[in-house]
């Protein structure tokens, strides 16, 4: 798992930390913080990669290209 000083860009190459029981990280952070409420969505939406950062602006993802043509929210194939 790779951290950062931001939590909304922590993320593992090779574990699924939704549902990974060892994933103490982000617990800690909510505790620390007083969190008594949390919401989330019930799948992932699109790419986790960032236009600018970890590809060129305008360019699909050449990381994930499941994505490359589905609307990140609804997951349904766009037209080309």
């Amino acid at each position: 798992m790779k951290l950062g000083q931001d939590p909304r860009n922590w993320f593992s190459d090779d574990a699924d930390v939704r549902t990974d029981e060892n994933f103490q990280t982000i617990h800690d952070l909510l505790k620390a913080h007083d969190v008594h409420n949390v919401s989330m969505i019930d799948r992932i939406m699109g790419c986790p990669h960032e236009e600018v950062i970890d590809y060129p602006a305008g360019e699909k993802c050449p990381r994930c290209p499941f994505w490359a043509n589905r609307d990140r929210y609804t997951g349904a194939i766009e037209q080309l």
